[in-house]
């Protein structure tokens, strides 16, 4: 186990910066995660995996040139379409960390957002999915809500899912060509 390592997060989103702790806990004896705040450089409301990347590409490098850090993380929602469903469409995030010389990539699971924000987010004005969750969730009897700061994730599961626990998948997977860089070694950078 390595000793320790220092990651700025670009952002400071709680759920993001336990995700980021918690995904490579198993992997340094102390891990030290601070957040900032940066731009995305994508619309609010990311539609597709080229928007979502890019926002979490862009929120790493952000952070890692800030400087005082040895790995910048970047994790960004959107909505993705996947025609094969009935709704369409996917809630998924991407998990993007850089050295400034490498760049990993790690996906959350998917789940199905309810209609009625899907179509306000995939309409012109794209509404963020999140500005109207919290209005429209009404937890079923027998269902604990743990609460918005868990997310629409760990509210529509009654806190079996938590947005911080997603999250740190993704960077666990992103962090895979950094634990391996034989394996990776002819892909492109």
């Amino acid at each position: 186990m390595r000793e320790a390592i220092t990651v700025r997060v670009g952002s400071r989103n709680t759920a993001k910066l336990e995700a980021v702790r918690r995904g490579l806990a198993p992997f340094f004896a102390r891990v030290d995660v601070v957040g900032a705040d940066v731009a995305s450089g994508v619309h609010p409301q990311p539609l597709g995996f080229a928007e979502i990347i890019a926002g979490a590409r862009a929120r790493a490098h952000a952070g890692l040139a800030l400087g005082g850090a040895d790995l910048g993380a970047g994790i960004e929602d959107g909505l993705a379409p996947f025609a094969e469903l009935p709704g369409g469409w996917l809630n998924v995030g991407c998990c993007v960390l850089t050295d400034g010389a490498r760049e990993g990539f790690g996906f959350t699971s998917g789940f199905e957002f309810p209609p009625a924000l899907v179509a306000r987010a995939t309409s012109a004005e794209r509404t963020p999915i999140g500005d109207g969750f919290d209005a429209l969730f009404r937890a079923p009897a027998g269902l604990p809500d743990p609460g918005p700061d868990a997310g629409p994730i760990g509210r529509l599961t009654g806190g079996a899912v938590t947005r911080a626990e997603r999250g740190r998948q993704a960077v666990v997977c992103a962090w895979l060509r950094f634990l391996h860089p034989e394996l990776y070694a002819g892909d492109r950078p």
